[in-house]
């Protein structure tokens, strides 16, 4: 799951991307609210953390360029502004929630899952290849019914390369969508990662055939 949190204070956006890549999400960052407009317009995120008190452009006015475009991305405010006015306002723009600071990393993250469940209507939140499943909303993957163990940014490379099954993806591609934007492909990471995930989505077939 790919997610943008919109916040300007690096200690929080530090925090809040521990918290996020270690439960399996790919996080990137926008420190400014202009910021923040662009990259809704160029790439496509599951969800996004929205602040209100951005600089450039405030939060609400992301938040209406990204509706009056037509995009139905699931938007959660976490801000200081905890007037019922405020939490109105956003609700009226089109935000899906709206949480104050300071705030509970768990309550955060259980909200994010609910509103990703939430939007799931419209798609599956399960993939499946073959005798491989993958859960989006839990985090897991299991082949053949045995539940293979990956580390956060393995699943989310798995996850990727099982949406776009039959696709040929560049490792600038791959880097980008896993890793950072600004990914300088000059290591071999993304090679060393797909050799990793190979040996451990094979393993419980492998397993299996062990007398």
């Amino acid at each position: 799951m790919k997610i943008l949190v919109a916040e300007d204070d690096k200690n929080t956006f530090l925090f809040l991307q521990k918290g996020l890549t270690e439960n399996g999400f790919v996080v990137d960052q926008a420190a400014d609210g202009e910021t923040a407009i662009h990259l809704l317009s160029s790439t496509e995120f599951d969800i996004v953390i929205l602040d209100v008190m951005l600089p450039e452009k405030d939060g609400w006015e992301v938040l209406e360029d990204l509706r009056k475009r037509g995009k139905s991305t699931p938007v959660i405010f976490l801000t200081a502004r905890d007037k019922v006015e405020d939490r109105l306002k956003g609700f009226d723009l089109g935000a899906d929630d709206y949480l104050v600071k300071p705030f509970a990393f768990s309550e955060l993250l259980a909200r994010l899952r609910a509103l990703l469940r939430r939007s799931a209507s419209h798609r599956s939140d399960t993939l499946r290849i073959a005798d491989l499943e993958i859960d989006l909303l839990r985090h897991k993957a299991t082949r053949g019914g045995k539940q293979i163990d990956l580390r956060p940014k393995e699943f989310a490379l798995l996850s990727l390369l099982a949406r776009r099954a039959g696709e040929t993806l560049s490792r600038t591609y791959i880097a980008e969508q896993v890793w950072e934007m600004n990914f300088q492909g000059e290591t071999n990471v993304v090679d060393v990662h797909i050799r990793r995930l190979r040996i451990s989505v094979d393993e419980p077939l492998l397993s299996g055939l062990r007398p």
